[in-house]
């Protein structure tokens, strides 16, 4: 058991090159299942649908089971906002023939693990020159691509009937869309209270998130490094010495070529 436990560890927080392959592994699957429940988020249920959403749900409590397995503190593990997603999408995937279809939009929550997938952003910091260079921008979309879609599946389960299927889950992301770039057709409304504030929510936190997206592509491109003297960790991209404390840097670089 205890071989076990260490094997598990070493996939989960290894720097091995098997480790980094599983690593990926996971946020492959992670995107698959992302793109497949917001594509059955407005189509019933059925046997097959079932049966597939059981089946994920037992490869989604394997990992997390492992994920709190190897935790050195259980209780931190339990209240990461990722761990708590996990676990309201396992309940939605198990007790979907005992609840109403419209809490399908809960497994969007699965998202958030996109976000927070630690280990990943560190391997991708030490391997890909492109992912440092442009982290904040692409985190950034990152954010608000699952912010529209997690956004987009509670509006239809607010605004919409079950049967209104793929034509009603079109409209509620045209209202998203609409809603966080505030242009305000006025097309499609909402006329409850909750409905309302839910359209103050997008606004607000919506437009927020494109303007960080905005800044992140268009202001001057910095790298992450560590400088190892006062700890300043984003520098111009040609950066030799900390602008902070003058200490000297190895930002690594694609170097120059040359014609």
């Amino acid at each position: 058991m205890e071989e076990l436990h260490r094997t598990i560890r070493l996939l989960y927080t290894g720097q091995s090159q098997r480790a980094r392959r599983f690593r990926y592994g996971l946020i492959a699957f992670d995107a698959l299942t992302i793109a497949y429940f917001i594509a059955i988020a407005a189509l019933p249920a059925t046997p097959i649908t079932t049966a597939l959403n059981t089946g994920l749900g037992l490869l989604i409590s394997l990992d997390l089971v492992a994920r709190l397995w190897i935790s050195d503190n259980l209780r931190r593990e339990l209240t990461r906002i990722y761990t708590l997603a996990d676990l309201i999408v396992v309940l939605s995937l198990f007790l979907a023939p005992l609840i109403t279809e419209n809490f399908a939009f809960l497994r969007v929550l699965r998202g958030l693990r996109l976000i927070h997938a630690y280990h990943l952003l560190r391997d991708l910091r030490r391997e890909s020159l492109f992912f440092r260079r442009n982290e904040d921008a692409i985190l950034a979309a990152v954010n608000l691509f699952v912010f529209i879609f997690v956004t987009t599946s509670l509006v239809f389960v607010l605004a919409f009937s079950k049967d209104a299927g793929i034509a009603g889950y079109v409209d509620a992301l045209y209202f998203t869309v609409a809603t966080l770039t505030t242009t305000g057709f006025g097309d499609i409304t909402m006329e409850t209270t909750s409905g309302k504030l839910l359209s103050v929510f997008i606004m607000v936190v919506g437009v927020a998130l494109f303007v960080q997206l905005a800044r992140a592509i268009f202001q001057p491109s910095k790298i992450k490094h560590k400088c190892p003297e006062c700890g300043l960790n984003r520098h111009d991209l040609d950066a030799i010495h900390c602008k902070h404390c003058g200490e000297l840097l190895n930002i690594e670089t694609e170097g120059d070529l040359g014609t």
